[in-house]
C-alpha cells in the first residue's frame, strides 16, 4: 500500500505531465528516504532536490520521472546511467529493466549507492567508479543512456556507445526543459 505522502507526490507528477504508469510505479516502489541523509527524511517525498553529501544532490522526483520517461524503456533495454549519486535514479531504472550499468566519479558516493542498492535487494545493477563522460565501453552498446549531471557539451564517447535506435537523455544548462535532437538515423538525444 502506498502512503499518503507518496500518493500525493504521484498525483503532483501526473499533474505536471508524467504519463508513464510504469515509471510512476517504480517511483512509488523505491523508498526515497533511504537515499538521503536522515536529517532530510521528513522531506523525502517532497518534489525537491536534496543534498546527499560531497556537494551533490538527489534530483527532484519530477526530473527523475521525466528523464526516465523520455528513455522509453522496455524490460530488455540496456541502460547506462552516468552519475550514480545516491543510487536513487539507479534504483528507479532497476525496477524497469533487466540490468543497469552506472558510473560515478566520486568513489564514496559509488560505494554508498552500491550498499543501498544491495540493502534493497536490487542486484540487477553494476556500478563502477570512473569518468562518466567516457561511459562504459566494455558494456556497450546501450539502448538508453541517462546523464544526471550537466556536461558542457554532449560527450562523444557516450554517443559512440549509444546503439542504433538508442536514446540519450541529459541536462544541459540551468533550464529544466528537454529538446529532442536526432543525432543520426535512429538515435535521439534529449537535452
Amino acid at each position: 500500500m502506498v502512503s499518503r505522502r507518496v500518493q500525493a507526490l504521484l498525483e503532483q507528477l501526473r499533474a505536471q505531465g508524467i504519463r508513464d504508469e510504469q515509471v510512476l510505479d517504480a517511483l512509488a516502489a523505491v523508498p526515497r528516504e533511504k537515499f538521503i541523509d536522515e536529517a532530510f527524511e521528513h522531506k523525502a517525498w517532497e518534489n525537491i532536490a536534496l543534498p546527499i553529501g560531497q556537494g551533490q544532490t538527489i534530483s527532484q522526483p519530477y526530473m527523475v520521472a521525466r528523464m526516465t520517461e523520455l528513455l522509453e524503456l522496455t524490460p530488455q533495454s540496456r541502460v547506462l546511467e552516468i552519475g550514480t549519486g545516491s543510487g536513487y535514479q539507479t534504483a528507479i531504472l532497476a525496477h524497469l529493466v533487466h540490468h543497469v550499468c552506472s558510473v560515478e566519479r566520486i568513489k564514496g558516493l559509488q560505494w554508498q549507492a552500491r550498499r543501498r542498492l544491495k540493502q534493497l535487494d536490487l542486484h540487477n545493477v553494476s556500478t563502477r567508479h570512473g569518468d562518466g563522460w567516457q561511459g562504459w565501453q566494455a558494456r556497450a552498446p546501450f539502448d538508453a543512456i541517462i546523464v544526471t549531471a550537466a556536461p558542457p557539451e554532449i560527450p562523444t564517447a557516450l554517443m559512440a556507445q549509444l546503439d542504433e535506435g538508442g536514446i540519450l537523455v541529459l541536462p544541459v544548462g540551468d533550464e529544466q526543459q528537454f529538446f529532442e535532437t536526432r543525432a543520426s538515423p535512429g538515435r535521439r538525444i534529449y537535452y
